[in-house]
């Protein structure tokens, strides 16, 4: 991996006058000077709406626009650029799914399946489209290896009342990477649509929709180098077309008269009114960025400081980390508590040593309650983090240690 954290100038700040050691990746990601250069390119030169008008900046401001849709289609191996939808984030593109495919598809005494490590974006739109439709929402428990016991998704699919399986490919908190491709074998065999959320997996693996075949895939920008507020929903034409629009007004129509409105081609007739022109472009730069290093770079790196990690943590009295153990089966995202000590204060005390660390339930409380615990201190690495950061880390968490008398 080479050296990248002079393109990165949140890095060079200090915190408390220590330098910044930034292990919130799962979280949000930094954003390099190519993506922020990009964006402000934008805003200096083209800035203008897209798809209206045919002066100069505004055919610039679409062609750039447009270049990207065709990035990212090339970036998850997607076979048609209409089958990339942009949206605000991962949870849009779950509640967009909620919404345009579920109303039509979920009936009374159906049942949608996530699993016990998803985000709530991943339960919470589920919850509410099977409490409007009378269906059911049934869980995929996981293991003591925080892995999802397929077990329980064999013993919903022979109930043959399943209409959608919505899983993480990653896990946010314990870095489970699912096995993906059993399960979705499974689901079709039984002719069940899947769901997969690709925002945890995406920015730091090898990602092919085609070779997968999952009916819908999402993920966000900002945990990939690039700014918020800018996601993807890749689907396949055909089911993209046989949805009703989530949003209505400005791009997503063709014609609108008194009483009645045609709706734009697809992707376009999910993407209303004016899109984040400037943020669309930052994850294109974003994705140039990642290619030049190589996805498979990425994912080496991050397997290489998880098992220091894991090591390091591992040495420390009273520290239960949660999560299987085998590297090739997690991401770069580890949990973890000390006995006794609550997850807010260990962030406190070790944000004095300039250390970016989440505490909390990280919108997962339903693995919270599976792991019997209210929250959990968490730390997720990135292509800018090093050994160093670790071993920072590490040092800061005995002086945590030392402080409440667990050591």
């Amino acid at each position: 991996m080479p050296d990248v954290r002079g393109d990165f100038p949140i890095l060079g700040r200090s915190v408390h006058d220590k330098r910044l050691v930034y292990l919130d990746n799962a979280s949000t990601s930094q954003k390099p000077r190519q993506v922020l250069d990009k964006m402000s390119d934008y805003y200096h030169n083209t800035n203008s709406n897209i798809h209206r008008a045919v002066y100069v900046i505004a055919e610039e401001s679409t062609a750039k626009y447009e270049e990207v849709r065709d990035k990212v289609a090339r970036f998850v191996g997607a076979s048609d650029r209409r089958e990339i939808v942009f949206v605000r984030g991962t949870t849009e593109a779950i509640n967009l799914v909620a919404y345009s495919w579920g109303r039509s598809n979920v009936n009374e005494g159906d049942i949608i399946v996530t699993t016990e490590y998803e985000h709530h974006s991943n339960i919470v739109p589920w919850q509410i489209l099977a409490k409007e439709r009378g269906a059911k929402l049934e869980y995929i428990n996981i293991d003591d290896n925080g892995e999802l016991e397929l077990d329980d998704l064999e013993r919903h699919l022979a109930t043959g009342r399943v209409k959608l399986v919505a899983f993480s490919l990653m896990s946010n908190v314990l870095g489970t990477i699912s096995d993906a491709s059993r399960i979705i074998a499974m689901c079709r065999q039984a002719g069940v649509c899947t769901l997969v959320d690709g925002a945890q997996a995406v920015p730091h693996m090898q990602v092919n929709v085609s070779e997968m075949r999952c009916d819908f895939f999402t993920f966000s920008g900002h945990k990939m180098l690039a700014p918020t507020g800018v996601g993807v929903l890749q689907a396949s034409r055909k089911m993209l077309e046989s949805m009703a629009p989530f949003h209505g007004g400005g791009d997503m129509i063709r014609e609108v008269h008194r009483q009645e409105t045609t709706w734009n081609d697809v992707p376009y007739k999910f993407e209303a009114g004016t899109p984040s022109i400037a943020d669309v472009i930052g994850l294109g730069a974003a994705i140039d960025y990642l290619e030049n290093i190589g996805m498979s770079r990425v994912r080496d790196h991050e397997v290489e400081l998880t098992e220091y990690a894991l090591k390091k943590l591992g040495e420390i009295k009273n520290l239960r980390i949660y999560g299987t153990r085998d590297i090739s089966k997690r991401g770069g995202v580890i949990s973890f508590n000390f006995e006794d000590i609550h997850p807010h204060d260990v962030a406190q005390i070790i944000d004095e040593d300039g250390i970016a660390m989440r505490s909390g339930h990280h919108c997962a409380q339903v693995l919270m309650e599976k792991l019997g615990v209210a929250a959990t201190s968490r730390v997720s690495f990135y292509i800018y983090n090093t050994r160093e950061d670790i071993d920072i880390l590490v040092e800061s968490l005995h002086r945590v240690a030392r402080i409440f008398k667990v050591e």
